[in-house]
């Protein structure tokens, strides 16, 4: 027996629940004044019970147009500030909304529930004509919360992490696989990985590609500790593997950002370790700073500004019903520099 199929929610049907006109369900969506901020708040709750939003295409055909797209970090301000490649991302994504006479919205967010209300605020709020969504953990609820609203988004992240969102993504696994396999075929057989957040789906996808290289080569050693990307933990991360005695100390360690690494390397000059005789270094993102450091760091390396811009044209072809879906972009490739070398033969 075929099941009756539900009956579409309609404006009306929101406006009934609210007590008010439709047009003043218009006026709350198209945040238009002559509300009170009670019938507003009113109809939001309704439509947020009915599970309704406005059409994407009704809105359109109406003469509104996408003049600024979305962008929530949950970061601290002070940490995003310093990391390169979310500057190199951003400048990537203005690149192209700059062709369409198009702004970015930027918001810090303090966790991943305070995302959700900014995002659904946007969208009810008609603030923004689309959003660029980062930093997926498994399990994420903004893949329920997009698909509801049926706010135009892409997914920045693997689509085993994404759901049904369009996506774009990098490699991680290969990219970290490729790293152990380089630093394995310079000699190191005890390798560390300082990781990001360990909540994060994609450290969770480099960690478990790390476990499997290190598997499958045999080392005899492989460490990971995870930590928060800033360089004051990568410090204390890298301190606390340098300062155990070989062999439990690691040859060579691989950083999942380029601030972590540099803070890695003036920690191994603090304890009269040589970079690369005692021990080698390799970052994550090859940025400005790695060819900065003495001696310059090695770091897998890919073009974030392009990933940024590939990103944003992707959420163009989104809102207008275009064919460039889910994708991956080009796997970061190893850049060998002066900080990886051939281990020290042991005494």
């Amino acid at each position: 027996m075929t099941a009756t199929p539900a009956p579409r929610v309609t404006i009306k049907d929101v406006a009934a629940r609210a007590g008010v006109s439709k047009g003043a369900v218009s006026l709350a969506f198209n945040h238009k004044p002559g509300l009170s901020e009670a019938t507003r708040d009113r109809i939001f709750r309704a439509a947020r019970e009915l599970g309704w939003a406005p059409n994407l295409t009704a809105r359109t055909l109406a003469g509104s147009r996408v003049d600024v797209v979305g962008l929530a970090v949950c970061r601290p301000a002070r940490m995003l500030g310093l990391e390169p490649w979310y500057m190199e991302f951003v400048s990537g994504v203005e690149s192209v909304l700059a062709e369409h006479s198009c702004s970015l919205l930027l918001r810090l967010v303090r966790n991943p529930d305070e995302e959700l209300g900014v995002q659904e605020a946007w969208w009810r709020g008609r603030q923004i004509g689309g959003s660029i969504l980062v930093d997926f953990r498994a399990g994420d609820p903004r893949v329920d919360l997009v698909e509801r609203l049926g706010l135009p988004a892409v997914a920045v992240g693997h689509p085993s992490l994404t759901g049904g969102l369009t996506s774009v993504w990098t490699d991680d696994a290969t990219a970290v696989t490729e790293a152990v396999r380089y630093l394995a075929a310079l000699g190191h057989r005890r390798i560390a990985r300082v990781g990001g957040a360990a909540a994060l789906g994609h450290t969770a996808i480099r960690t478990a590609a790390f476990d499997e290289a290190a598997g499958a080569l045999a080392l005899a050693g492989a460490w990971q500790v995870a930590t928060d990307f800033s360089g004051d933990a990568g410090a204390r991360a890298t301190r606390s593997l340098l300062t155990a005695a070989p062999p439990d100390r690691p040859t060579a360690i691989v950083y999942d950002n380029d601030v972590m690494a540099v803070a890695g390397l003036s920690v191994a000059a603090e304890m009269g370790l040589r970079v690369p005789e005692d021990v080698s270094l390799l970052a994550w993102d090859d940025s400005q700073l790695c060819r900065l450091t003495h001696p310059t760091l090695s770091a897998m390396s890919h073009d974030v500004h392009g990933f940024g811009a590939e990103v944003a044209r992707t959420l163009f072809s989104v809102i207008t019903g275009g064919e460039n879906g889910s994708h991956p972009v080009p796997t970061p490739v190893l850049t060998p520099r002066g900080s990886t070398a051939p281990p020290r033969p042991a005494p």
